[in-house]
This record gives structure tokens, C-alpha cells and sequence, in this order.
């Protein structure tokens, strides 16, 4: 269902979609980490491993989801959001598929680790769109910048809020989650890695938190150098 909505909402250009759908599956989740369905605790201070289902029919050459999960739980992620208080809850890699219209199905390797304050998302694009050429389909909120010396685009997008009760599950909408698009490489020829985050009481995303976690985690990612 989310994958739906995503392309509903940026129905123009398979790469827009794949961006799209990333931020709306990304506040899915987020809605049901917020409601405690993960039956982690707070009071548990040790940062949680991470936990990889990785699929076997992904494509070779690709990052995987363990690989990014592995990059972006770091011991030190808490003090980038401008949170060091907290600790991971849950950190989970993984692949997300979607399939555009006409089109053959997308491999999105993702990681997502849930504190307290915010949720956290990293991926990884493997498409030949450049994320210039992707800034115009965004929407009035997107803006060109430059990250680590490399082609990049801020945003913003609202997320789904997952509510549950008398045996019934319904959405509507969330927060607001923040994202960063940075170019894999400085020529921008194609493919981006993608930084969300967002918080679990509906506020307003720190921008400095969001800019500090892509430039400290992203050049840990493998073959972020070439």
C-alpha cells in the first residue's frame, strides 16, 4: 500500500518514485515504531545490532541492507542528531523492491535504526538518475545543495502516521521527515545514497542533525571513495 501512495504522489519519473516511496514507507514505519510495536524498552542503554533480512535475489554489485545498517549504527549517531542521551533501539537492514510502471522490479537496499527522538533511514539508489536531474520533481520544498563535495538535494516530505486499536489499523497524516539526496559520485552520473530522518512526536527535524549524520556516515559506506 505504501509503494501505491508514493507513486500516486510522483507519478512522473521512475527515479522520482523511488525517492517518494522511500520517505512515505519510511513514515509507515516510523508510525509503528512510535506506537512501541517493536516491545523495545527506552531503559534499554545498549545499542541495539543490527538485525539484516537480506533478500537473495539482489542484484550483483549491489550494496546490501547489512552493509548500510552496519554504516549508519554507529556508536556515535545519537550525539549527531544532537541527542547523546539516547541509544539505538532497533536497527534493521534490508531490501525494498518497487516496480514502475511498464517497468522491471527496483532494488533499494535500505538500513533503519529507531531511537527515542528519531527515526533514521539510509539508502542506496543503484539507478542511472542523477540527482540533479531529479531536484525539479520533488516539489517546491526540494533544493539543490552540495554535500561532501558532491551533487545534492534537501528536502522535505510528510510521513504516514500508523494508528492501532480495537482490533483495527488506519492511517493518516504524520510528521514531517527530512531528507538529503547525495550524487554517488562528484559527476553526479547516476545513483544516489539518501538520508531521512525524522522525529517520533510529530516535530519539526533538525536540518544541522540531518547534515551532520550523511557527512559522518556516508563516507563510511562501502565504495563511497570511488
Amino acid at each position: 500500500m505504501a509503494d501505491g501512495v508514493a507513486v500516486s504522489k510522483q507519478g512522473i519519473n521512475a527515479g522520482a518514485q523511488a525517492v517518494a516511496a522511500v520517505v512515505v514507507v519510511g513514515g509507515l514505519l516510523g508510525g509503528a515504531w512510535a506506537l512501541g510495536e517493536t516491545g523495545q524498552g527506552s531503559s534499554d542503554r545498549r545499542p541495539a545490532a543490527c538485525s539484516n533480512t537480506e533478500d537473495e535475489d539482489l542484484p550483483a554489485g549491489y550494496l546490501s541492507g547489512g552493509q548500510l545498517c552496519a554504516a549508519l549504527n554507529r556508536p556515535d549517531l545519537p550525539v549527531l542528531l544532537g541527542t547523546p542521551e539516547e541509544s539505538a533501539l532497533t536497527a534493521t537492514g534490508g531490501v525494498s523492491w518497487s516496480t514502475p510502471v511498464g517497468g522491471e522490479k527496483i532494488a533499494t537496499p535500505v538500513a533503519r535504526i529507531q531511537l527515542k527522538t528519531y527515526h533514521v533511514k539510509l539508502s542506496a539508489s543503484h539507478d542511472r538518475v542523477p540527482v540533479t536531474g531529479v531536484a525539479g520533481l520533488l516539489g517546491g520544498t526540494a533544493q539543490k545543495t552540495t554535500v561532501l563535495g558532491r551533487p545534492a538535494v534537501l528536502g522535505s516530505e510528510r510521513t504516514l502516521s500508523l494508528s492501532v486499536g480495537g482490533g483495527k489499523a488506519w492511517t493518516g497524516s504524520g510528521g514531517i521527515a527530512r531528507y538529503v539526496l547525495v550524487a554517488k559520485d562528484a559527476r553526479d552520473s547516476g545513483g544516489c545514497f539518501e538520508v531521512v530522518i525524522w522525529r517520533a512526536d510529530g516535530g519539526l527535524p533538525d536540518d544541522a542533525a540531518l547534515l551532520r549524520t550523511a557527512e559522518r556516515v556516508l563516507p563510511t559506506v562501502p565504495g563511497w571513495a570511488g
